[in-house]
């Protein structure tokens, strides 16, 4: 064994807890410091958590960059009780799944082909 083990393994309960106090104060003053740093330099890099704060707003990404709009999508299915959509992306709605549930099928709730199309796929 190490001579560092026995000075440790000989020294009494009080010693060792005095020790573990004074280690565990070392240590988190050397984390705040790190801490401290390295907020610092992310900071200089890229303004910090505040920038981060104000570009979490809608629309807009964390590295600053405009959010592209997307088309709206055109619904699929149709409840025909309550007249509720659901454009098939998603979770399904209750709806649908408790009809499913009961044994319908999901084509039984697909809204006509019979309406014009809007969009056409290029």
């Amino acid at each position: 064994m190490s001579t560092k083990k026995l000075e440790l393994e000989a020294m009494s309960l009080d010693d060792l807890w005095s020790l573990h106090e004074e280690i565990s104060g070392i240590l988190s003053d050397r984390i705040k410091a790190e801490k401290q740093e390295l907020e610092k330099r992310l900071a200089v890099l890229g303004g910090g958590m505040a920038a981060l704060a104000e570009t979490s707003g809608l629309g807009v990404s964390p590295n600053g960059k405009q959010r592209r709009k997307y088309p709206r999508v055109l619904p699929k299915y149709r409840n025909p009780q309550t007249s509720e959509t659901w454009s098939g992306r998603g979770k399904r709605p209750r709806w649908l799944v408790a009809a499913m549930k009961s044994g319908r099928r999901i084509e039984e709730f697909r809204i006509g082909e019979a309406a014009p199309k809007l969009r056409q796929r290029a």
